[in-house]
């Protein structure tokens, strides 16, 4: 039986690699320490899912472990010996960091490193499947020109229409403290993959979601957007007039993605994992789109202070991934997405 090891098990990434996996027959094991309840409060805690991933799952095992914790990093890499690496875990808002930035730097960068050197010391052989982020691009998207609609912003130039690719720069721009962590450790995974030949991939992903989110203001967009609907809680808009754009990739799609790479890994890739452009949506669509399925208008107020890195337009090009493993596309459309998002809250909160 093949093993897996997934850190931040419990999150919304994590737990999908762990559901996904263990269906597959793999011996599964996760690592996580609800650090989301710490840098989120309550709203994050994410013990229910190790629960249900436990209750649900025999071949499941989970690890009490924070990334921080090189020695037991090393140790627990060196007794498992994993076929594959899924690393989900990370601090992963951008305006929580600023407060904690010793926490999310140790965290993201710190705690990557500590995973690829136990990997490279005991399974070197090991596909590592590292999740990075659109925010090592910083704000250098925001330099593309746009055209305003009305009820979102779009890419002027044509060169864009598939949205932004692996080689845009990732340097000489705004990230945040937490875009700037995981330039860090996104560089080191594919340091790993080409200075010492391991097969290593950074997927730099744009709205990642799904209905197993805890979403929470500072992190999860979609997810948050739709639980403050749900509960008629108002949802506060920063900046771009709520017509910034965002592409959602369903979890479940993500999950398959891994697979592929694991399948076929190559050494030191960089991929662009969203929604692409037909699964892109703005805030005020978001809005329409979720009051559509509950028949309650969207409670909202407007801070006209954008977040610091924060885009304005942001889509993935999707066309590498597809190129280099043409059995995988997006299975999950936006309407689905936010479907499962609706239910999953409306469950939830009863």
């Amino acid at each position: 039986m093949s093993r897996l090891l997934v850190t931040g098990s419990s999150g919304l990434i994590g737990s999908e690699m762990v559901a996904h996996f263990a269906a597959l027959g793999w011996d599964v094991h996760g690592v996580d320490s609800n650090q989301r309840a710490i840098f989120f409060g309550p709203g994050g805690d994410t013990r229910w899912m190790q629960r249900k991933l436990s209750d649900t799952f025999r071949n499941f095992r989970h690890h009490e472990l924070d990334m921080r914790d090189r020695a037991g990093i090393d140790a627990l890499v060196r007794e498992l010996k994993p076929d594959a690496i899924v690393h989900a875990a990370a601090q992963p808002s951008h305006d929580r960091a600023a407060a904690i930035p010793f926490d999310d730097f140790d965290t993201n960068a710190v705690g990557t490193l500590n995973l690829l050197q136990a990997a490279r010391t005991h399974c070197i052989e090991a596909p590592f499947v590292h999740f990075s982020t659109n925010k090592v691009y910083g704000d250098a998207p925001n330099e593309l020109s746009l055209v305003e609609l009305d009820t979102r912003w779009e890419y002027a130039d044509a060169a864009y229409a598939h949205g932004i690719a692996e080689d845009f720069r990732i340097d000489r721009s705004t990230h945040s403290i937490f875009g700037a962590s995981k330039v860090a450790a996104d560089v080191m995974v594919q340091e790993y993959g080409r200075y010492f030949g391991m097969r290593t991939c950074a997927l730099r992903g744009g709205c990642l979601t799904g209905p197993s989110h805890a979403g929470v203001e500072l992190h999860g967009f979609l997810s948050y957007l739709v639980k403050c609907n749900v509960e008629r809680r108002t949802y506060r808009i920063f900046g771009y007039k709520g017509k910034q754009v965002r592409d959602n990739i369903h979890s479940r799609d993500v999950a398959k993605f891994a697979e592929a790479f694991i399948a076929a890994p190559r050494s030191g890739e960089v991929y662009n994992l969203g929604g692409g452009k037909g699964n892109a949506c703005s805030i005020l669509e978001a809005f329409a789109l979720v009051a559509e399925r509950t028949g309650q208008p969207m409670q909202h107020e407007y801070d006209p202070k954008n977040r610091v890195g924060d885009h304005i337009c942001y889509y993935s090009d999707l066309r590498k991934m597809m190129a280099h493993y043409p059995g995988w596309s997006i299975t999950v459309p936006l309407a689905s997405i936010f479907d499962e998002i609706v239910e999953a809250w409306r469950q939830r909160l009863a």
